[in-house]
């Protein structure tokens, strides 16, 4: 199958986490919006009223006559396809489970810079953003972080469901990715305690499929239009 992946095409965002999966696993994808007039085809799709079941917002994946939106949503129907999911349903909740907890971590994140509005710059709301990251970097970066540390260490293995990797470990190299580009002091104190975590982003780097996406023109660098953005003001500055 070809799936059809509709994103914005300039930056990560929750895109991403949908392409480490597919890029992994070396599935025949295309993303529409990168290619001509495709934008233009993704907002005819998203604006249409003839779609009975019709997305909320990119991403949404096409595959078949399927359409499936919301990230970790798509990653649950992808992951067994792909081989990134346990074959069993208990396997399958509990990496459901961490992406949609990634999800609300990556949620926290955004709201960082944007804790008022996503229509506001945030110029617009520096203030409060400031008094919003300040609060994440010290009490809510550590509890995810550490979190997911336990789920590794309690696993008894070097992936976080079962035995072999899932799409979850790769959610979690991109948020790991994502958090040193945002808040690159805050992650240095925080690594010193996360042996664990820190080994699973290195090997999912190191998987061959993924390596030379990451070092592919298709992989976009971090910017400051996605979930992840760099304000130094923001980092911890103890």
């Amino acid at each position: 199958m070809r799936y059809e992946l509709y994103y914005w095409p300039g930056l990560q965002g929750r895109g991403e986490f949908v392409r480490l999966a597919l890029e992994d696993a070396g599935a025949d994808y295309v993303e529409v919006a990168r290619q001509p007039r495709g934008m233009a085809a993704m907002s005819r799709y998203l604006e249409s009223r003839s779609v009975k079941q019709p997305p909320f917002a990119p991403p949404f994946l096409k595959a078949g006559k399927l359409v499936i939106a919301q990230t970790a949503n798509i990653l649950f129907f992808l992951g067994p396809r792909l081989k990134l999911a346990p074959k069993q349903d208990a396997g399958r909740l509990w990496a459901y489970q961490l992406q949609l907890t990634i999800a609300d971590w990556v949620a926290e994140v955004h709201d960082c810079h944007h804790p008022i509005a996503g229509s506001l710059y945030y110029e617009e709301q520096k203030r409060e953003a400031k008094r919003r990251a300040a609060n994440f970097t010290a009490e809510r970066l550590p509890k995810f972080l550490n979190y997911f540390e336990q789920v590794l260490a309690r696993n008894g293995s070097r992936v976080l469901v079962g035995s072999a990797v899932s799409y979850a470990d790769l959610s979690l190299f991109q948020t790991i990715e994502g958090l040193r580009y945002a808040f690159p002091r805050a992650m240095t104190k925080q690594e010193r305690k996360l042996r664990r975590v820190i080994a699973l982003r290195d090997r999912v780097a190191a998987r061959p499929r993924l390596a030379a996406y990451l070092a592919s023109k298709r992989r976009l660098p971090f910017n400051q239009e996605g979930i992840f953005r760099h304000y130094p003001e923001l980092d911890d500055r103890s």
